[in-house]
């Protein structure tokens, strides 16, 4: 639909975005390490099956093979929004990552940003889990906690423009609110359209439903809901040069 550019939202209440940036960190990190075995390598195998949110196993139907388990059911409700598919998988959730999540956690502060996230994952693993219960296909990417942070920014900062890059090569600067509603409102739509595809549409909306919920609780006193100000992106800002004022002399 769109990718995100850049918008122009200065942080107010932190220095530096620390959370966002290791979060992203950490997800190159381990898209390297497992890339790096190949796509059928043992270590990618063993990752998926291991970390990834298997509805089958976390409900109780199905269990891993007892050289399989790395960390107990419940933590991958977590660890599986740390593994992509591919590089585009991670590009795509880490662009979002890198536009939204730093005036999120600007909003929040870090620690409560880093709950939020992970918040927000999780209830993306559950939401894939209720629509796909006997499911022993493993759910993995950060797009559930990613979901979480749009929703939270179209409640924040509806009408910061922010450049957006419309059917992967129209570059616009809209009102966030325009790219994002439909964002949103199609990630709805497709639960039900696309209910057997590869893309977990349950999972973002999960996402999307925890973050519009935990935005509220947990932002600081000061941070307003649906702010009214309008911000231009920098691209677009247009700075006059003043112009020197010619003294005339009378007879000239």
């Amino acid at each position: 639909m769109f990718i995100p550019l850049n918008d122009r939202n200065d942080l107010d209440h932190i220095d530096r975005q620390y959370v966002t940036l290791t979060l992203i960190a950490i997800n190159v990190i381990v898209w390297v390490l497992t890339a790096l075995s190949g796509a059928d390598g043992e270590l990618t195998t063993a990752a998926v099956l291991g970390l990834g949110f298997i509805p089958a196993v976390a409900f109780g139907p199905a269990e891993l093979a007892p050289g399989l388990t790395l960390v107990p059911e419940t933590a991958t409700y977590i660890t599986y929004s740390f593994l992509h598919a591919n590089f585009m998988h991670l590009a795509g959730n880490m662009v979002f990552l890198w536009v939204f999540g730093d005036n999120i956690e600007d909003a929040l502060g870090h620690f409560r940003f880093l709950i939020f996230y992970l918040a927000c994952a999780a209830a993306g693993a559950l939401a894939h889990g209720l629509f796909n219960a006997g499911s022993e296909a493993p759910l993995i990417g950060a797009s559930g906690a990613v979901a979480g942070i749009v929703a939270a920014y179209l409640i924040l900062h509806p009408r910061v423009r922010i450049w957006v890059l419309v059917m992967w090569r129209i570059p616009l600067p809209l009102p966030a609110f325009v790219p994002l509603l439909i964002w949103v409102g199609y990630q709805f739509v497709m639960v039900f359209a696309d209910s057997d595809g590869a893309v977990s549409w349950a999972a973002h909306v999960g996402g999307i439903v925890a973050g519009a919920i935990l935005v509220v609780l947990l932002k600081r006193r000061d941070v307003p809901l649906f702010d009214r100000q309008i911000v231009s992106p920098r691209a677009v800002v247009r700075h006059k040069s003043p112009v020197p004022k010619v003294e005339r002399r009378w007879g000239r």
